[in-house]
């Protein structure tokens, strides 16, 4: 038994030396130190020999355990350390490789032409607010002017979520909710989402933006809005840029009027972008109706106000010559990264 003790402990300690990956250590040390390894199994024999014999083989048995797991803790330790370095080697980061290009996203055309008509009124003294996409049927429609009955609020047109709250169909209810809130002077801008029940195709979407602008003062004149929207189109058009208004009619404006800009391509020539026309309708404006002034609590007697309505879709097709809306919402890389 003592022969045997210490073949195994030479067989040991020559596998040890010669292993290089953890796996082999501990395929080694069950081999051996295992509940069914070698050296256990000598050491279940031990009830053959004498009472004399025992203390004798038994310390050798503890002297050859001893050894083995030595060497085993001693490689483990060397070979974590080789594996720890070679990681290192591996990992070594060499600062003057160039680094790898980083692809850059961009704003949305939507948000491009929303972020410069906001600068340009800010510039103004145009104040920006904000409200609830899903709005009261008041503030949407009746303090509006638009009563009950009227074509505006029907069903083909608007997302209704009950009998009292809509989809708002336009920002203008964020008039009503600053005028009530509010004294004048007043003079702010409401660019936000909008909803209505159209069919989507090149020109039309069931959602899109406008932006909303409101001035409400002593001596308010239509001389005012034509001015104010002549320097918003010669900001964003250039200089050259002229506007005129035709008679149109909204419920909450009077008088009202489509505003339509010199074409920006032809200069007023006629061409392709205007079909021919030289002018291009880009939004709808008109002076406060003193029926909304007063359901505000705004005496119409001494204040008066003009309003007007941009749908930013419109203005960015025109700006970037851009044919279909529904190219702003698909979300193709290869049209947004053009921006």
């Amino acid at each position: 038994m003592r022969d045997r003790l210490k073949q195994i402990q030479e067989l040991a300690v020559s596998e040890l030396n010669q292993a290089d990956k953890k796996e082999i250590l501990e395929e080694i040390r069950l081999k051996y130190l295992g509940k069914k390894g070698e050296l256990t199994q000598v050491l279940r024999g031990m009830g053959a020999l004498s009472a004399e014999e025992r203390p004798v083989v038994g310390q050798l048995a503890n002297e050859v355990r001893a050894e083995i797991e030595k060497i085993l803790e001693e490689k483990t330790s060397a070979i974590a350390k080789a594996e720890y370095a070679e990681k290192l080697k591996a990992e070594t980061i060499d600062v003057t490789i160039p680094g790898s290009k980083q692809l850059k996203g961009s704003l949305h055309p939507l948000e491009l032409v929303k972020t410069e008509l906001t600068e340009i009124l800010r510039s103004m003294g145009f104040s920006v607010v904000e409200g609830p996409d899903v709005e009261l049927d008041y503030y949407n429609f009746e303090a509006l002017n638009i009563p009950k009955g009227h074509p505006a609020r029907d069903t083909q047109d608007t997302f209704y979520v009950d009998d009292d709250v809509v989809l708002r169909t336009q920002t203008s209810g964020l008039q009503i909710r600053v005028m009530e809130n509010s004294k004048p002077p007043i003079r702010i801008v409401a660019p936000g989402m909008v909803y209505r029940s159209d069919t989507a195709d090149a020109t039309h979407s069931p959602v899109f933006h406008q932006m909303e602008g409101l001035v409400v003062d002593k001596g308010v004149t239509m001389a005012d809005l034509k001015g104010t929207l002549a320097e918003i189109c010669k900001l964003l058009y250039g200089k050259e840029s002229k506007i005129r208004f035709r008679p149109h009619h909204f419920p909450f404006t009077e008088p009202s009027a489509e505003v339509d800009v010199s074409c920006f391509v032809c200069g007023g020539k006629g061409c392709r972008v205007c079909k021919g026309e030289g002018w291009i309708e880009i939004l709808g404006a008109g002076m406060v109706h003193p029926k909304v002034l007063e359901t505000c609590g705004i005496d119409p007697e001494v204040y008066s106000g003009f309003a007007f309505g941009i749908g930013l879709e419109r203005v960015a097709m025109r700006k970037y010559d851009i044919d279909d809306i529904r190219l702003f919402y698909e979300n193709d890389v290869r049209f947004l990264k053009q921006f």
